[in-house]
């Protein structure tokens, strides 16, 4: 049946005064057909709505109809099993970096869906290809302005991106692009950088092709492919080093160059683990022009610099106590965090700072993000240390919607493992890290 199932209705709303009940299927509003939760969250903004819902009766359905006055932003009371009023839609790609083929058997089975959803681009942030859409889909986007997307570019060489994600259809991004920018929507872009398939002068290529689409194009983010070591069957990508590093922030900060020149905009930002792998010093907070790529790694150490400083201002005349505790990150961010701690350590007389860098031994020695870690990692290699009178960890380590790593250990599971330490998770904001390392 076309429409989508109403699970609840509110009581007391306008639908539950209207006579609609669970189980009904709303089928359109104000003639118009409702695929998703665009098609509803804007139909309804409308004052003077018309429902047509389905309910089904002995002898077979029936169509109701109701007619509602509203004001624009009253809610209607209508509750559907997922928040997208659709099922997420799943990627048709296989890429060679993929990060999900490069996980261990075993795990829960929400962690291999690969979503390549356009809707979750706009409310949450994902990146998709496009390569699952057609043209009437970008007009939905178009339609309803859901601006900006987030696009994962990769290449714009057409025969090199369906070769890296081994699908003949997705060598049309730039066409999509320009249809979506030539629309007026906005578009930030990833590259996936891996050595020696489009770096070097295929990198040179895409970042000169997305030029063409400015100012459509809002950012651009440049990161290393993540390698595990669980690519049994999976096509060798070397890691990048320092070397490749270096060449490639070379080859980007060219570009940048010439972007601030011709746009006002470096348009292009390698993210920080470039600089990490190069050895070159992280670029100051105005390098990044207010951080459009955060979520990427891209610019996450200036931010954090720049956050701390005003976090131990704020906070110079806190009460704490004294003694030792113990920060545990990834080992990329861990030198980083070390260096923070030593500023409050000398701001702070009787505070003792313990930063441990975990190495990642569940995915491979080449992952090195704290978001990435696991529980038995974490209690393996702090096991029988002296933490002091705390643990504290960053909440990037659980899962989103529940307290549990990405192993199903639990904060308890790893509390009970280190001897009933304290563990504080704490959100990326150095204010919390501050607030919890002094109470």
């Amino acid at each position: 049946m076309d429409g989508i199932v109403i699970k609840s209705v509110e009581p007391g709303s306008i639908c539950d005064e209207g006579g609609i009940v669970s189980g009904d299927v709303l089928l359109s509003i104000n003639g118009n057909s409702i695929q998703d939760v665009f098609d509803y969250r804007f139909s309804v903004m409308e004052e003077e709505l018309r429902l047509v819902v389905s309910r089904d009766k002995s002898g077979g359905s029936v169509e109701i109809l109701l007619d509602i006055e509203k004001d624009q932003y009253e809610d209607i009371g209508l509750e559907f099993d997922t928040y997208l009023m659709d099922s997420e839609r799943s990627c048709t790609n296989d890429c060679v970096f993929c990060f999900i083929n490069q996980m261990p058997k075993g795990m829960r089975d929400s962690l291999y869906f690969k979503d390549d959803d356009a809707r979750l681009s706009f409310l949450s942030g994902n990146y998709i290809t496009m390569t699952n859409m057609k043209y009437d889909e970008l007009d939905r986007i178009i339609k309803y302005r859901l601006s900006p997307i987030n696009v994962s570019v990769h290449t714009t060489d057409p025969a090199l991106r369906c070769s890296m994600m081994h699908n003949r259809f997705a060598g049309d991004v730039m066409d999509k692009l320009k249809y979506l920018t030539d629309a007026g929507i906005s578009v930030n872009c990833q590259i996936v950088l891996c050595r020696g398939i489009n770096d070097g002068a295929m990198l040179e290529r895409s970042i000169q092709d997305l030029m063409t689409l400015w100012p459509g194009i809002d950012s651009v983010a440049i990161v290393p492919a993540g390698l595990t070591d669980h690519r049994e069957g999976l096509p060798h990508i070397e890691p990048h080093n320092s070397r490749t590093a270096e060449e490639t922030l070379d080859l980007i900060e060219r570009y940048q160059q010439q972007c601030l020149d011709k746009f006002g905009t470096r348009l292009f930002y390698p993210s920080d683990e470039f600089y990490l792998l190069s050895g070159r010093e992280i670029p100051e907070a105005e390098y990044y022009e207010g951080y459009p790529q955060l979520d990427n790694g891209v610019g996450m150490i200036a931010l954090f610099r720049e956050e701390f400083a005003q976090a131990l201002q704020d906070n110079c005349h806190s009460d704490y106590t004294k003694g030792k505790v113990t920060l545990a990150t990834g080992l990329a961010f861990a030198p980083e965090l070390e260096r923070a701690m030593g500023q409050a350590m000398a701001a702070f007389d009787g505070l003792n700072i313990s930063t441990v860098g975990i190495r990642n031994d569940f995915f491979g020695h080449n992952i090195t993000v704290a978001g990435l870690l696991t529980g038995q990692d974490i209690s393996a290699q702090l096991k029988g240390r002296d933490l002091g009178r705390g643990l504290i960890l960053p909440r990037v380590m659980l899962k989103a919607d529940e307290d549990i790593f990405l192993d199903d250990w639990t904060p308890e599971m790893l509390s009970e493992s280190l001897g009933g330490i304290k563990i504080t998770f704490v959100d990326e904001d150095p204010g919390s890290l501050i607030n919890a390392i002094l109470k």
